[in-house]
């Protein structure tokens, strides 16, 4: 290997390791406010990135009526919850966010659907379907399981996992898919040779992470959301409406995965499971960050995507399972350092 093959592995080991940040500071997030392990992130990736790419062809894709049909779910559940004391003030916020969301949504897409359509809209368009679906998967879900062990959401999530792996067969097709790229435009530094999308990928990452670290630090709602992953029941009782950070968490997460979609779908082609295993490197990072560290998963994520470009190029066919190997040495490390706990007897 000289110098210049080097550059290359390096520079797409960071290209794939921002992406692979920015699933796993959804993940770390997502389970330091909900505890739940999310393993739909990686259809969040999947439906971002193969809506964006349907739109891009003039055609509305299925999510979009997914979303109506898991608003009406939604506002459904809502209703048989309230159904002791119906009030026409939290009735009409539910059917608004329920209904008439996903509903305009819809109108929305299939009014400016359309082969001609700019690239921005269709970034838009794709940002607010799987944001809503985020957000009613919790609603539908999560919410109602908030207060039951770690190992009920877990096998929750991976029942959501496999139900929106299903209806991405359904709406996308067997058949792989990409889309159009962000920028055309090109940077030559040295052998190396940076497209706009990589240099959007960069970008974006960069600004996720210093917007996370913003939003936590500095907002109102960033505070909460931290005090709710501290301390959920303190949290509780001093006011701050642990569902409503649920949701937030959730939001954020479905957004970033679809954002990370977008990003990907022009470089390589993606089908409708392929999702899952970008979601899964996200995830090693995440356990090397033990679920807690943001700057740490940043970190762990780049490596994992430095380990994948030279697996590939030293052992194309085991590049998977060196990376999948990365978790071993953590979780043995984890494991020795944390304390002895006895079972309890029955």
């Amino acid at each position: 290997m000289n110098t210049t093959i080097m550059l290359f592995l390096l520079q797409d080991g960071i290209t794939n390791g921002a992406i692979y940040a920015l699933l796993g500071l959804a993940l770390v997030l997502v389970f330091a406010v909900t505890r739940v392990i999310l393993i739909p992130q990686g259809e969040f990736v999947t439906y971002g990135a193969l809506s964006y790419a349907m739109l891009a062809t003039g055609q509305v894709p299925g999510t979009a009526r997914l979303a109506v049909a898991m608003g009406v779910v939604a506002f459904g559940l809502d209703l048989y919850a309230a159904r002791r004391a119906l009030r026409l003030k939290p009735v009409s916020r539910s059917a608004a966010l329920n209904i008439v969301l996903p509903a305009a949504i819809l109108a929305l897409t299939y009014a400016l659907a359309g082969p001609k359509t700019p690239i921005a809209v269709n970034i838009v368009l794709s940002l607010l379907i799987v944001a809503v679906i985020g957000l009613f998967l919790y609603r539908i879900a999560f919410q109602p399981l908030a207060h039951t062990s770690v190992l009920v959401l877990l096998i929750a999530s991976v029942g959501c996992h496999l139900a929106l792996q299903g209806l991405g067969l359904v709406f996308f097709g067997a058949e792989g898919l990409r889309g159009p790229a962000l920028s055309n435009a090109a940077v030559t530094l040295g052998p190396l040779r940076f497209t706009g999308q990589s240099l959007a990928v960069y970008g974006l990452t960069i600004a996720f992470i210093v917007g996370l670290w913003l939003f936590f630090g500095f907002t109102l709602m960033g505070k909460a959301l931290r005090a709710t992953a501290v301390n959920r029941l303190g949290a509780r009782l001093v006011g701050i409406r642990t569902t409503l950070s649920g949701q937030i968490a959730f939001l954020l997460a479905s957004v970033i995965g679809a954002i990370s979609g977008i990003l990907i779908v022009p470089i390589t082609t993606l089908y409708y499971d392929t999702g899952f295993l970008i979601g899964l490197k996200g995830f090693i990072a995440a356990i090397i960050g033990g679920l807690v560290s943001y700057p740490l998963t940043a970190v762990a994520a780049l490596v994992v995507g430095c380990v994948e470009a030279f697996s590939s190029f030293y052992a194309s066919n085991f590049k998977e399972v060196i990376v999948f190997t990365l978790i071993i040495p953590v979780l043995l490390l984890r494991s020795l350092a944390a304390p002895a706990v006895e079972e309890e007897k029955d």
